[in-house]
């Protein structure tokens, strides 16, 4: 398992802990202090974490060519590093919390691996137009605004950070990814959760999720793609409510 920047929150060790996911641009720092709240008011353990090459964790050398990523790089953080990361956890059975690429990464890990729950927050199931146009926007952002130094608070190499999530978004060979099949065979229950406003997917993202297990879907008001930075105490709630319906 890669070297990962590894925070930890405290709860009833009897029930499965939240794993965080964080989004395609986020670590541990830019979470801020929700997922300890969310833990606090589900009254269960927390891990979050950042992903190589995001936060505080080791750079990925040359993310704009031998170390660029490829098309299945969802894949590989859902079936290769975060089982190892859970195994070096003793964790057999989380309640997986993504956001964005996180949320991609927490329903690809739930559809091979046993999970308590699975939570997504505007996941990409598939590479719509709108995100493709909202990610070369970013490219654009980044290259021209003031969005390079508001990202380099929360990563020390926001250059790796922001190019190997932004050159595999705009890449002509990942137009290809969808995982509806493997959503499928999730045997957990899943909360999907989505904004009304998300300017990186339409609501086919969550509404094409159709799994095994059940999924109960929310759909936010006066919310983009950030459920959880948009509407912290109404997403909060909605998390609380269905862990607690776990039992």
């Amino acid at each position: 398992m890669d070297s990962l920047e590894l925070d930890r929150i405290e709860g009833d060790a009897a029930r499965s802990p939240i794993v965080f996911l964080h989004e395609g641009l986020g670590s541990v720092a830019m979470w801020r202090d929700w997922p300890r709240r969310v833990c606090e008011a589900t009254g269960r353990a927390g891990f979050v974490y950042s992903r190589r090459g995001y936060g505080k964790s080791p750079p990925i050398p040359d993310v704009r060519g031998s170390g660029r990523l490829k098309p299945d790089y969802m894949h590989r953080e859902a079936l290769d590093v975060l089982p190892a990361l859970l195994a070096e956890l003793a964790i057999d059975s989380p309640v997986l919390l993504g956001h964005s690429d996180g949320g991609t990464i927490a329903l690809i890990h739930a559809a091979h691996f046993p999970v308590r729950a699975c939570i997504v927050m505007a996941p990409h199931v598939i590479v719509e137009d709108i995100s493709v146009r909202s990610i070369d926007e970013a490219r654009v952002a980044y290259e021209t605004t003031d969005l390079r130094a508001r990202l380099a608070r929360y990563h020390d190499d926001v250059d790796g950070a922001f190019w190997q999530w932004n050159d595999i978004w705009l890449d002509p060979a990942f137009r290809d990814f969808d995982i509806r099949a493997e959503c499928a065979r999730i045997h957990a229950p899943v909360l999907a959760i989505q904004g009304e406003d998300d300017a990186y997917g339409t609501l086919r993202q969550i509404d094409e999720i159709a799994p095994a297990g059940g999924i109960a879907r929310v759909v936010l008001a006066d919310c983009g793609h950030s459920p959880h930075k948009d509407q912290p105490e109404r997403t909060k709630e909605r998390i609380v409510q269905f862990l607690r319906a776990l039992g």
